[in-house]
């Protein structure tokens, strides 16, 4: 019954992706979309069993479908994993994908290719439930690569624009580069250990009596590679902020909900390698808070609102991985399943205020819609509220957690994380005061046309502000539901290492203080002196360097990308046209060769008998010689 159900969820989404891919044309725009939002919403259903009864049971369920690979003593199976870890993150991906292919319904209504997008949306969660539910690191990977294909496609969905394409092909890029690192780390595992099963490998370190730390501990930075790639962090992270090309609702649903948290997943799975690497997971914090702080100082002055909100994804999954780094898997987790929440919210209103605009994104043309589209308005306020930290909202709780485990552990990057905390303050209400207050900016056109968004768009944005709103209830301070469903996972339980005590509250005091000195700094800057940033007015000093992104894309394309060019330019150029030359002068000297030699087949019986004779001289007198 269990392996059925897990087909079910597993393949449903293929099946929607076939029938879109194959007949979704001739179905028409409506039926695609509902046949693949139904494929993804039955997925949804199934998981909720599963988590019902793993709930209840508090058993994994190991499913191993049929032996793959085996080479001597090394032995892999195809199977999934279904325990408390998977189980959740199927809550949010197929709950919030069903919520965002709803909402696709709508806002992709007037693209005449809908049906290939719901096709790729569908192929995506299948990708992404296959990494999620895999037994072993070899599926795991096979999800890994699936979704990064599918980035792909769906960033380049309107490939009719060169820029979009570009996009496209730079997340793939950077994502395989990371993608090595994670192959690197799962090569030294299976020679270790020679097995890729997690359950396994997890015993298998349990009961080693002679580890060897070194290899463990390169195995475990290139996995950690790996995750940078996939969760957009330094220095692999300048791909996600361009994928803002796709369409809005593969924003939310790969750079919010899905894609991007791989790599947290991938290392609270193998929470069992990397307690055992103390460098690296000092490695691991020391990124993630720098990731955190560099993603939000370029944040403050982007003028796209896809753009910010890429950033901020960039600067949050910064926070999870310090989090990660410091041990602190549960508390990762819950600010995945909440920013998960609120950022999907915020994507998505992004959308709703782009599709009442008729495209635009940028916010200083913007202005004045609160009146015009109150249920984008308030549900985006929410979700601000909750990413800022504002007590109450579910993002308290889950980023207050990570700044408490940041100072038990490292004050210094308690600093750089509550830094970076109040400027996503700022920034989230800059984006809100710039989009929805004072007066419209646009075009007269536009302002005519102004109205709230369609129910499909707007329902996903209640459903997830409501979720945004009390999503923290899972993982209250001294009584977290989380931690002890998680707890089977981890060798130790980090909600211990930081009760709530008078060195709590005064923590939780600073960052609410902090939160609501970033949101009044922007009232003040762009309500009470209406400071709109000019179109035309030169960027200057600092405000160019984070503008331009710290010319990490600059830097990027002079050391890699012009140096390849120059170097397949010289390949082209010179070497091969050398052997192009070499292997042409050849067939030139044979064509020769072969045109004196016709000269001799001349027709001539005489010729040809004093050739006969000349060569039977020739060959009894060497008889006669070699003697």
């Amino acid at each position: 019954m269990d392996t059925n159900l897990a087909l079910v969820l597993l393949l449903t989404p293929f099946l929607g992706f076939l029938i879109n891919v194959f007949f979704g044309k001739s179905l028409g725009k409506s039926v695609s979309g509902i046949i693949g939002t139904l494929s993804v919403v039955i997925s949804f259903i199934v998981t909720v069993s599963f988590f019902l009864q793993i709930n209840q049971t508090k058993q994994a369920i190991n499913i191993q479908l049929f032996d793959w690979i085996q080479i001597s003593n090394f032995h892999v199976s195809f199977g999934f994993l279904l325990d408390q870890l998977s189980i959740l993150w199927l809550l949010f991906v197929t709950g919030i994908g069903s919520l965002i292919h709803l909402y696709s319904i709508s806002y992709m209504h007037d693209d005449e290719k809908i049906h290939s997008f719901f096709a790729y949306l569908n192929l995506f969660i299948f990708f992404m439930i296959t990494l999620v539910v895999g037994s072993n690191l070899l599926v795991m990977f096979i999800g890994w690569e699936g979704v990064g294909l599918c980035s792909y496609l769906l960033i380049g969905f309107w490939y009719k624009n060169q820029d979009f394409n570009d996009a496209a092909k730079k997340a793939f890029i950077m994502n395989r580069i990371g993608d090595l690192g994670l192959l690197i780390g799962i090569f030294i595992l299976g020679h270790i250990f020679s097995t890729l099963d997690f359950a396994t490998l997890k015993t298998a370190i349990a009961g080693a009596t002679n580890l060897d730390t070194f290899w463990l501990s390169i195995a475990a930075f290139a996995l950690f590679i790996g995750a940078c790639g996939k969760s957009a962090q330094i220095p692999l992270y300048t791909w996600l902020p361009d994928a803002m090309a796709g369409p809005t609702p593969v924003s939310a649903l790969i750079h919010a909900a899905t894609m991007v948290t791989a790599g947290i997943f991938m290392v609270t799975r193998l929470n069992f390698v990397f307690d055992l690497t103390p460098y690296v997971q000092t490695i691991i914090a020391v990124i993630g808070a720098l990731t955190a702080l560099v993603a939000a100082t370029i944040g403050l002055v982007q003028n796209d609102i896809k753009k910010v909100l890429a950033y901020s994804t960039v600067s949050q999954l910064g926070l999870m991985f310090l989090a990660l780094g410091l041990g602190a898997y549960e508390v990762a987790v819950f600010h995945v399943i909440t920013h998960a929440f609120f950022k999907a919210c915020l994507f998505l209103g992004s959308g709703s205020v782009i599709h009442g605009l008729h495209g635009e994104q940028d916010m200083r043309k913007m202005g004045g819609l609160k009146k015009a589209m109150p249920i984008t308005f308030w549900t985006m306020l929410i979700a601000s509220l909750a990413i800022s930290g504002v007590p109450l909202f579910s993002g308290f709780f889950s980023k207050d957690e990570i700044l408490m485990v940041a100072f038990h552990h490292n004050i210094p990057l308690w600093v750089i994380a509550s830094v970076a905390s109040i400027m996503t303050a700022f920034y989230m209400f800059r984006l809100m005061f710039l989009t929805f207050f004072n007066d419209f900016r646009g075009t007269e056109e536009q302002k005519h046309h102004l109205h709230e968004s369609p129910v499909l768009i707007t329902f996903p944005l209640i459903v997830l502000a409501i979720l945004a709103t009390v999503g923290g209830a899972i993982s209250l301070p001294g009584n977290s539901w989380l931690n002890e469903y998680l707890a089977p996972l981890f060798a130790k339980a980090t909600s211990e290492e930081h009760g709530l005590g008078t060195t709590e509250y005064i923590l939780m005091a600073i960052a609410v203080v902090g939160g609501l000195v970033g949101i009044a700094i922007a009232y003040a800057k762009y309500i009470k002196q209406n400071t709109i940033p000019s179109e035309d007015a030169e960027i200057m000093g600092v405000s160019k360097v984070l503008y331009n992104k710290y010319y990490v894309d600059e830097v990027y394309d002079a050391l890699f990308v012009n140096t390849t060019n120059s170097l397949s330019k010289f390949f082209r150029d010179y070497l091969e046209t050398g052997i192009s030359s070499l292997v042409f002068g050849l067939g030139k000297i044979t064509s020769e060769l072969s045109f004196q030699g016709k000269k001799l087949q001349n027709g001539s019986v005489g010729l040809y008998l004093f050739a006969f004779v000349l060569g039977m001289c020739a060959i009894v007198s060497f008889l006669f010689l070699a003697q």
